[in-house]
């Protein structure tokens, strides 16, 4: 069965509008949401994991945790069901509001969407994290450094999306 999303507006208010994500095209003004995770355990260090080889985009890349929110859902309870699904963590708990986000439009393509990016701080090792074998092949706890070098490698996803973030979040302390 295909996962069902609802369609927002510029401003992230649900237009009423409930599809199949897979196929989905957006007109001029709607857009789907998507959620991206910084984990970051009580050592400072952020879990990241490698995608899948048969990913049809980035296959085996790094990155971090995220997907689509689904329909019914907020923004923050689909970060929470992302994050337990892809690496079996539970951060039902906390209260998570986005640091940040961002927004793309692609009308030729029907590839409008809005990102909500969070920092969730749990506590976990290694031996915490299920992945979701669908999703990864592997999983890390990097350092802010080893993320960069990864990046330079050009097989991390979402790294300038991240650093913004992490560079937003810091100035609203």
């Amino acid at each position: 069965m295909d996962e069902l999303i609802d369609i927002y507006d510029e401003n992230k208010q649900p237009l009423g509008i409930t599809v199949p994500r897979e196929g989905a095209f957006m007109q001029e003004g709607q857009f789907m949401l998507y959620v991206l995770a910084i984990i970051e355990n009580q050592e400072g260090k952020f879990l990241i994991t490698q995608r899948s080889l048969d990913k049809h985009w980035a296959a085996g890349w790094w990155e971090t945790t995220g997907g689509c929110v689904s329909a019914g859902e907020t923004s923050a309870q689909g970060v929470q069901r992302e994050i337990a699904e892809e690496v079996g963590l539970d951060a039902s708990g906390l209260d998570l509001q986005p640091i940040h986000s961002y927004k793309n439009v692609d009308l030729a393509r029907g590839d409008n969407y809005i990102v909500d990016i969070y920092h969730a701080r749990l506590a976990f090792g290694e031996q915490d994290v299920t992945l979701q074998e669908s999703e990864a092949i592997d999983c890390k706890l990097a350092t802010w450094e080893d993320i960069c070098r990864l990046h330079e490698e050009g097989i991390f996803l979402h790294f300038n999306r991240i650093q913004t973030a992490l560079q937003a979040e810091k100035g609203d302390k």
